[in-house]
């Protein structure tokens, strides 16, 4: 291993809602060919890939432990841990459980994060809200319709993109999404950074500026003239990005 990467944090991947770890697998190709070796894990939150879980009890608390419970299993060292959309309710969680003197930066792209104490479904606006109240109010797991999911997720995206990234969309807990967040343990000490989709039809820039006044503390916006499935549409872009803030807490 060379010296540089010797001394890189780990990186961790939090997926959001309708998503697993499969769709950071074009950011992970890149990340390996930049910096072969950056230790990745992007994890599987319950009830999705290699992680059982029952989506329709699952809590914000379910998924920060399997998160925490993934990192301490690849024995996994200082990281640097990202989450893109929903996961802006389970980073906080992870980063809390681990602590400032384990996470050297959090990393957020295009998320939700709700004020403390707000659920999700409080703050969401666009086209998917109607979709999380509804499904809120019936409690049972759900998918926003195909057609809903490009409009939100893949505007500007080529063919093969949308394709893709529309068949890597997976049921949806209803019960997270209404679950009002506690960030008490939160620690103030840890680095925040936000990357901004200014194409973004999920989530707005006002709703992404009212995400970043929510969490507090961010010190870097870096935008990416995207859609909300940046990962997808942008893979080269936002690998540079992570591995620049790797390189940056090395």
């Amino acid at each position: 291993m060379n010296g540089s990467a010797k001394s890189l944090p780990d990186l961790v991947l939090v997926h959001g809602g309708e998503h697993a770890g499969d769709c950071w697998d074009l950011v992970i190709a890149e990340l390996r060919r930049q910096e072969p070796e950056l230790r990745t894990l992007a994890v599987d939150l319950p009830g999705r890939g290699r992680t059982p879980g029952d989506l329709a009890t699952a809590t914000i608390g379910d998924w920060v432990d399997s998160v925490v419970a993934d990192i301490e299993r690849e024995c996994l060292g200082d990281i640097v841990i990202a989450g893109h959309s929903m996961a802006g309710v389970t980073v906080p969680g992870v980063v809390a459980k681990l602590g400032s003197a384990r996470v050297r930066e959090m990393v957020l792209v295009s998320a939700f994060v709700p004020r403390q104490g707000q659920a999700i479904v409080d703050t969401l606006g666009g086209p998917l809200a109607a979709f999380a109240r509804f499904a809120a109010r019936g409690g049972r797991p759900f998918k926003v319709p195909t057609v809903a999911a490009q409009y939100a997720f893949c505007n500007g995206m080529t063919k093969q993109q949308r394709r893709l990234a529309i068949s890597r969309l997976y049921t949806e807990s209803a019960a997270v999404p209404a679950e009002p967040v506690d960030r008490s343990g939160f620690p103030d000490d840890v680095p925040r950074t936000w990357v901004l989709t200014t194409r973004d039809r999920a989530l707005s820039q006002k709703s992404q500026q009212a995400s970043m006044a929510a969490l507090g503390g961010v010190q870097e916006v870096i935008p990416i003239d995207a859609c909300h499935d940046v990962m997808f549409s942008h893979p080269e872009r936002l690998a540079q990005i992570l591995l620049k803030r790797c390189r940056l807490r090395g």
